[in-house]
């Protein structure tokens, strides 16, 4: 079973990094504040995507994340959004709805689903987990890891 107030804290904390604002230039190599609430809203899609199909019934979904080809990707959703602020906005969307969604799972959460997860060396996946283990890897590692990128990224 999932249900989704773990998720709710731990995108509580990571929004009032963002939402705190006063960000500096990323080091080389290293995503910018705007890149990394990119990077959060398109996995936020990615999740509800595969979220969905698990509420519709669907005995397989799928869920692909890498965090380092998508640059380009990133840096057009932030031109799109406006920069930051409407990046910010979008997130506390598609968050807020990927945790309705989580709420309404129930027994689908131990769907199994393809993961194949990419970022740095902390975090690398690439099997069938049950829906669950994927959230709460969300939950307790990709959220965190990025509130603290945006920590070090404060002037």
């Amino acid at each position: 079973m999932a249900e989704s107030g773990g998720l709710r804290r731990a995108y509580g904390a990571l929004l009032a990094e963002v939402d705190a604002g006063g960000f500096g230039p990323a080091p080389e190599g290293q995503l910018s504040a705007e890149q990394i609430v990119a990077h959060l809203v398109a996995n936020d899609e990615l999740m509800i995507q595969a979220t969905e199909a698990l509420l519709a019934g669907s005995p397989f979904a799928y869920y692909e994340l890498e965090e380092d080809i998508h640059r380009p990707q990133l840096d057009a959703l932030a031109a799109e959004q406006g920069g930051l602020r409407g990046l910010t906005a979008l997130l506390h969307t598609t968050s807020d709805r990927l945790c309705g969604l989580v709420d309404q799972l129930g027994l689908a959460a131990e769907t199994p689903v393809e993961t194949h997860l990419r970022e740095g060396f902390d975090l690398i996946v690439d099997e069938s987990l049950p829906w669950s283990r994927t959230l709460d890897l969300h939950t307790r590692v990709h959220l965190p890891k990025h509130q603290a990128q945006l920590q070090m990224l404060r002037a």
